[in-house]
């Protein structure tokens, strides 16, 4: 069974039974329910939604079936096409719309898809909304419009554009000084839509792009997800080219890693640590990432004399505590950078923009950049949920062995040891439970991982 229904919105599968996976009547029965609740929040007559998808083979035809779903609702959508998570999220209060929809599964394989579900500001929908959705979708709640009430669509290809323009009139980014450094960078967007607005961005900073997988018809050169063991091809590829550095976006351009001029990864985590540095740097203030994001980002605001907070896992999480504490930078461990500058979400664009400035202001490689930062390593483990595994019990039998440590339980159980950590949750996205560790050396962070692995295992009787 791989249909998820969260608060973030549904994910699934194409193709097999209603109910089990992303068909197109739990597309339709979703969009319906998403439609029908901001229709149930507004007295306007006449309501917009922005939606616009990554280059999943499945996109055309999920993209379709929502459309139609809203126009049936009396709802009028704003077709972006081909665009990226951030850039809808930049549309939508552009455009004032009432909402919007990015149609894309992130990082998961190609037989992935999903919808994400954004409020008027262009941002995800926090917890108590997404669950009236859900309960809408659950009662098939819906009330269609009579033929003379349907709504229109309009078409508007410019967005990926007007974002780039965006970013470019940014106070911390520097094009022109970026331009005088003739840099050159390889660009791995694993065929999706980064494979457009990436190259765009840098040839608008005077870079040399030297493309791979660059062409957004959906089919994945490699596993999506921008981990070290799937990005063999562009570590290569960039020490063959003497780039200055590799850029990898996923299939929806919100997750950002570097490859560094000697073929060797940035590391994920370090996107965030190095961009926050330059905001900081430029703008003391606080920052803020979720519990499963490395250490070093709090040694980097303690540095600029900011504060740091984590948040529960999830971009809406990190929004919330970010506005809470007027952080000026923040994001995931994961690649995803959020800059309030220009909106609350995560953004490769505002990443690779600030990056640029960044480094351009240095007298150093990428390489030696990375090596200037705070040395944590992490070790990201799954594993794979069958029905037959309590999660709950699992979290709770772990948080009685180890409640002699520092543990935190706002989202599964984060245990902090003295110089070194796990974190273990169940993840919204995947039937899977995540263990991520770190710690002062990878193998040290791979010990932990694989010690907390066979007592969940011992835990779980798998």
């Amino acid at each position: 069974m791989t249909l998820i229904k969260s608060i973030s919105g549904i994910r699934g599968t194409i193709g097999g039974k209603v109910g089990d996976n992303l068909t197109p009547v739990d597309a339709v029965k979703f969009a319906s329910a998403y439609g029908t609740f901001l229709k149930n929040n507004s007295s306007k007559e006449k309501l917009t939604v922005v939606i616009g998808r990554d280059a999943r083979i499945s996109g055309s035809m999920i993209h379709n079936l929502v459309q139609n779903t809203l126009i049936g609702l009396g709802i009028n959508v704003i077709d972006l096409g081909l665009s990226t998570t951030p850039t809808v999220e930049v549309a939508v209060p552009l455009e004032k719309a009432d909402g919007g929809i990015i149609l894309t599964a992130s990082h998961n394989p190609k037989q992935w898809n999903a919808l994400k579900l954004l409020n008027e500001k262009g941002e995800f929908l926090n917890g108590a909304d997404g669950a009236k959705i859900l309960e809408i979708a659950e009662a098939e709640a819906f009330d269609f419009v009579d033929v003379d009430s349907l709504g229109e669509i309009t078409t508007n290809d410019s967005y990926m554009d007007i974002h780039i323009d965006e970013v470019l009139d940014l106070p911390l980014v520097d094009a022109d000084l970026v331009k005088t450094k003739k840099y050159k960078v390889v660009v791995d967007a694993v065929n999706s839509t980064g494979g457009i607005v990436i190259p765009n961005l840098l040839e608008q900073m005077g870079v040399e792009v030297v493309k791979l997988y660059c062409e957004p018809n959906g089919h994945f050169p490699h596993n999506p997800e921008p981990l070290k063991e799937h990005l063999g091809d562009i570590c290569k590829l960039v020490v063959e080219e003497k780039a200055d550095f590799g850029i990898v976006v996923d299939p929806d351009v919100d997750r950002l890693a570097f490859i560094s001029n000697d073929g060797e990864m940035f590391g994920e985590e370090y996107t965030l640590v190095a961009i926050a540095d330059y905001v900081l740097s430029k703008t003391p203030g606080n920052t803020v990432s979720n519990m499963s994001s490395s250490r070093a980002l709090r040694d980097i605001t303690n540095k600029h004399n900011g504060s740091y907070q984590a948040s529960a896992v999830g971009e809406v999480n990190v929004v919330e505590l970010m506005k809470a504490t007027n952080a000026i930078i923040g994001g995931e461990g994961n690649g995803g950078i959020i800059h309030p500058e220009l909106h609350y979400g995560r953004d490769s664009l505002v990443g690779v923009a600030l990056f640029l400035t960044y480094l351009a202001n240095q007298e150093k490689t990428v390489a030696e950049l990375r090596a200037s930062y705070p040395q944590y390593y992490m070790s990201k483990n799954k594993i794979e949920l069958t029905p037959q595994i309590d999660v709950d019990a699992i979290l709770v039998a772990m948080t009685e062995k180890y409640k002699s440590e520092d543990i935190t339980t706002i989202d599964g159980v984060k245990i902090d040891f003295a110089t070194e950590w796990v974190h273990l949750r169940k993840s919204n996205t995947e039937p899977i439970i995540r263990i991520y560790t770190e710690a002062p050396t990878q193998a040290e962070a791979d010990t932990l991982a694989f010690r907390i692995i066979d007592e969940i295992k011992a835990v779980a009787g798998i």
